[in-house]
């Protein structure tokens, strides 16, 4: 390789990764208790609860929509989920003067009626992960965010390149113990980043994606979903709704061998003005995270279509879970997080190098 285009690759390297440096740390950082986070609100937050009429006669989803709303009054509904280990329906909802993304969610014990209690993320897990998402500034942060994946994966790919001519020089994963601190850290460096570099290309490739969600969302709203609202005049009032109960059936007799994941009501983010979209998802590790959904018309009750995600949406799918490795159980998440922990020292080796390097510079001056 000409030396030219060592140093080219060499200033790609050295910016990419000192832009990035700080928030990559960051994310790493608030990244290695989010690998666990299922593990951790369990052992934070598990508390003993059984249904009121356990094995008895339980509300339809109609019922249950009744009670969240009483519960709070002129509230429109957005979301209705389902517990998977408890008969338990949750219910979001929201009053049509609130703010963005300021939801009322109410879990329902389907036996009885009653609150149940909140599975919900631990508020310390919470802060760390609207910090790891957006930085608490919505859309602009996820994508100042993504914008630093990319410089990752700059940097991964320029370090690539230019590990090649040293490589010629020494066998691999040489540590030069006997030399100076600086350049047994180089060593180190070199090598903990060629043996992450696929983990690394990985987790910044579906962050960068996760970080489109928004986008990706609206985006298949106004295409895969337009035509289906063109012969529709003005949204049907919540009164004017047919049963959701009968909805979710009829989807249920549309997409058979599937699970119930949740529904979208008409004006919500993953629906449209005018239809129920009961969203299923599959059995296996991998189709669990792939949901396709059917939609029913909220006036008539009738379904509308079956429309399987497309390819974007279902990458943005596979993308959420396989960013925290999600998909094989705790052996997984332990290797996660080992390579976590390797990021970190990659990150911090890099800095400390740049840092020595400066102030060799300026001694030298």
């Amino acid at each position: 390789m000409r030396a030219g285009t060592i140093r080219a690759w060499s200033w790609v390297h050295k910016w990419s990764s000192l832009v990035s440096t700080i928030f990559l740390l960051m994310l790493c950082v608030t990244g290695l208790p989010l690998v666990f986070t299922h593990e951790l609100d369990h052992w934070l937050l598990d508390e003993a609860w059984a249904p009121a009429n356990p094995g008895g006669e339980t509300l339809n989803l109609d019922q249950v929509l009744d009670v969240a709303l009483s519960r709070h009054p002129g509230d429109v509904p957005a979301f209705m989920s389902f517990d998977e280990d408890r008969p338990v329906v949750n219910v979001t909802s929201r009053a049509p003067d609130a703010p963005a993304g300021q939801f009322n969610f109410q879990p329902i014990d389907q036996t009885s009626g009653d609150p149940a209690p909140l599975v919900a993320g631990h508020p310390a897990m919470e802060f760390l992960l609207q910090l790891h998402t957006d930085l608490f500034l919505g859309l602009p942060g996820m994508l100042f965010l993504g914008a630093m994946g990319l410089l990752l994966i700059a940097a991964v790919v320029s370090g690539l390149v230019l590990y090649a001519p040293f490589m010629r020089r020494l066998p691999f994963g040489t540590v030069r113990a006997g030399k100076a601190a600086r350049t047994r850290w180089l060593d180190y460096h070199n090598l903990l980043g060629a043996v992450t570099v696929a983990w690394i290309l990985v987790v910044g490739v579906t962050g960068v994606v996760n970080t489109l969600a928004v986008p990706i969302i609206a985006y298949w709203k106004d295409t895969a979903l337009k035509e289906l609202t063109e012969a529709y005049d003005a949204p049907a009032a919540p009164s004017e709704r047919a049963s959701l109960d009968a909805a979710v059936r009829r989807a249920r007799a549309a997409l058979p061998g599937m699970t119930l994941q949740f529904v979208a009501f008409p004006g919500s983010d993953y629906s449209t003005d005018h239809h129920y979209a009961v969203f299923f998802h599959g059995e296996t590790p991998l189709t669990t995270h792939m949901t396709t959904p059917a939609l029913i018309d909220a006036r008539t009750g009738e379904p509308a279509a079956v429309t399987p995600m497309p390819w974007y949406v279902k990458t943005l799918s596979l993308s959420q879970p396989l960013h925290f490795g999600d998909y094989g159980g705790m052996p997984l998440k332990i290797l996660w997080a080992i390579l976590d922990l390797a990021t970190i020292i990659v990150l911090g080796s890099g800095l400390y190098l740049w840092l020595g390097k400066s102030r060799t510079g300026r001694a030298g001056a």
